[in-house]
């Protein structure tokens, strides 16, 4: 991704409160099903702290080459300013959940897999991946829009990687939710709630993918 890190966040990315709305509606009606009380969570490029700072659990961590995170995460939130891709500064076997929001497209497939790596000695037995992002196959018409996108990924592709870096795929919902908050509908937890448990999903162009080290299996 450019390094050009606040030019980024001040045109393309900017704030928008909407995101918390959102947030906070998928952690209650989605994420917190996945997380332990007790556990360690773990957010790669974390922009805005939009996910971690919704997490309820023992131990919130934040990664973002952005130092503007820092302006943004919650008290409390072990937050480290670097790539994703030297995650040295972790324990071994630390973290339960591990999650990316809208992130891997925009690192080359290299750092991708030194991330997966990385990752993968800093994850509990238990320990997994969850990736949420744009997928190329319903997205295709605006995935390059954002000039700091590099790497495409559909939801096979992703899965192949993954499987092909170490990676067991437990769960992949190739259309979660639509691409940008940017839209004429209203951001309101209900609506999200009720979008989240619909079997038809309008304009979904972003796929969750659930993964586990193999070596752990």
């Amino acid at each position: 991704m450019s390094r050009n890190t606040e030019g980024y966040h001040s045109t393309r990315l900017p704030y928008d409160s909407k995101r918390e709305v959102l947030w906070r509606a998928l952690w209650k009606y989605h994420f917190r099903h996945l997380v332990k009380p007790a556990d360690t969570v773990l957010e790669l490029g974390s922009g805005y702290g939009h996910f971690i700072n919704q997490a309820r659990c023992a131990r919130r961590i934040a990664v973002d080459v952005w130092p503007g995170l820092l302006q943004y995460v919650e008290p409390g939130v072990l937050t480290h300013v670097g790539s994703v891709t030297d995650l040295s500064f972790l324990e071994d076997k630390s973290v339960d959940f591990a999650f990316a929001s809208n992130l891997f497209e925009h690192l080359s497939q290299d750092e991708f897999a030194t991330t997966l790596a990385q990752l993968e000695g800093k994850l509990r037995p238990a320990g997994s991946l969850t990736l949420l992002q744009p997928n190329y196959r319903y997205a295709y018409r605006e995935y390059f829009d954002d000039y700091t996108h590099v790497t495409v990924f559909s939801d096979i592709s992703a899965c192949d990687f993954l499987e092909a870096h170490n990676y067991r795929v437990v769960d992949v919902c190739p259309a979660f939710l639509p691409l940008t908050v940017k839209s004429r509908w209203p951001v309101h937890p209900l609506l999200i709630r009720l979008y989240l448990i619909s079997p038809v999903k309008p304009f979904a162009k972003q796929m969750l993918i659930r993964a586990v080290p193999r070596t752990r299996q």
